[in-house]
């Protein structure tokens, strides 16, 4: 079930119950404010509707728990509320602390405002303290966007691709290893609970290490 959950995450578009009012508020308040207008998307998705302004998404970005909304909805639901501190997904009502522009960035004003506004809701909370639970559940999102960054031109530095490849080799040599804290031999299938504690802790601190980089970056 819980396996379940995070793979099924992002096709849950709900608005949660106890943010329909306000998402209500600001779907009236865009409507009111400009036409639609269709932009040129980057296609990261499958479903790219929006479940604020109920369009397909402009100026996409993902939350931290894995949801998508227009870069302009989630900003204007910031803006709407108490701007001082990060907001809930209106969807699932975990704690938004960063946002992933799934948009190619241009020198068009439109989207430089956009980008910024995004920046900027990063800055000021994507450095905040996390608990154990709120970081499993940002691992799905965080790890996607970490290997797809370690993959690509211009992406993640050096340095950081690095560590996680000797994080991974660690791993590795430790799952092939023939010393084990429970040996297999000996406690059967319950002998492989302390491998998949290593790899656990290992998708974590590579979570971890991902937030700290997109933390640094955006404050450079």
């Amino acid at each position: 079930m819980f396996l379940s959950h995070f793979l099924n995450r992002n096709e849950q578009q709900n608005i949660h119950p106890e943010n329909q009012e306000r998402v209500r508020a600001i779907r009236e308040q865009l409507q009111n404010e400009q036409e639609n207008v269709v932009h040129e998307r980057h296609q990261f998705y499958s479903d790219m509707s929006c479940p604020v302004c109920l369009q397909q998404a402009t100026f996409p970005v993902e939350t931290n728990c894995g949801h998508l909304f227009c870069g302009q909805c989630i900003i204007a639901y910031w803006r709407y509320g108490s701007w001082l501190g990060a907001i809930s997904c209106p969807i699932c009502r975990q704690t938004v602390t960063l946002l992933f522009p799934m948009f190619q960035v241009t020198e068009q004003q439109d989207v430089q405002e956009i980008f910024q506004e995004v920046n900027s809701y990063n800055r000021r909370f994507s450095g905040q303290p996390r608990s154990l639970m709120e970081r499993i559940m940002d691992l799905p999102t965080l790890l996607r966007h970490a290997f797809r960054e370690m993959f690509s031109v211009g992406g993640l530095f050096w340095m950081f691709r690095i560590r996680i490849v000797l994080c991974l080799l660690g791993a590795f040599f430790y799952l092939v290893s023939p010393l084990d804290i429970i040996p297999e031999a000996l406690f059967g299938i319950l002998g492989f609970m302390d491998d998949f504690f290593v790899l656990f802790l290992l998708l974590i601190y590579i979570s971890i290490m991902y937030r700290e980089v997109v933390t640094q970056r955006l404050h450079r």
